[in-house]
């Protein structure tokens, strides 16, 4: 019965590790696809810039333009650090280390790693901190 149970314990685990690498790809894809989008906006941005001569500082429309390309610039920043947790979660999956809490060492519970999959602490650690400081969820 031992061997049964081990065998069936195993086969669970490596259904969860393949749904959990499932997750991650998709993630990766999506954010990839996103990075691109953005990228192809903000050359958009800049092309439509440069065709004409707006001068930021006194042109009304300057500063929605400045705006407008420090945004996207944001989002394509983000979506790059997206993409390093990510590859980081692979790396952890790859270990045997995914879905444990990198703060307390406790398991991070799955349906935080089904809505956050390259969460690095468990939601108990990820609102701790000072009080009255927020911490960002990770």
């Amino acid at each position: 019965m031992g061997e049964t149970s081990r065998n069936g314990d195993d086969e669970r685990r490596s259904s969860v590790l393949a749904a959990a690498r499932a997750r991650l790809a998709a993630d990766r894809a999506d954010t990839l696809e996103r990075a691109s989008a953005l990228g192809r906006d903000f050359d958009g941005i800049v092309a439509a810039n440069a065709l004409v001569a707006v001068d930021d500082e006194h042109d009304p429309e300057g500063a929605s333009t400045a705006f407008e390309r420090a945004h996207v610039a944001s989002l394509m920043a983000r979506a790059r650090e997206h993409l390093e947790e990510l590859d980081r979660a692979l790396e952890r999956l790859e270990r045997g280390e995914y879905g444990q809490c990198e703060a307390c060492g406790a398991s991070i519970a799955p349906e935080r790693l089904e809505i956050r999959p390259a969460a690095t602490t468990c939601i108990r650690c990820a609102r701790s901190g000072p009080p009255g400081v927020p911490r960002p969820m990770r």
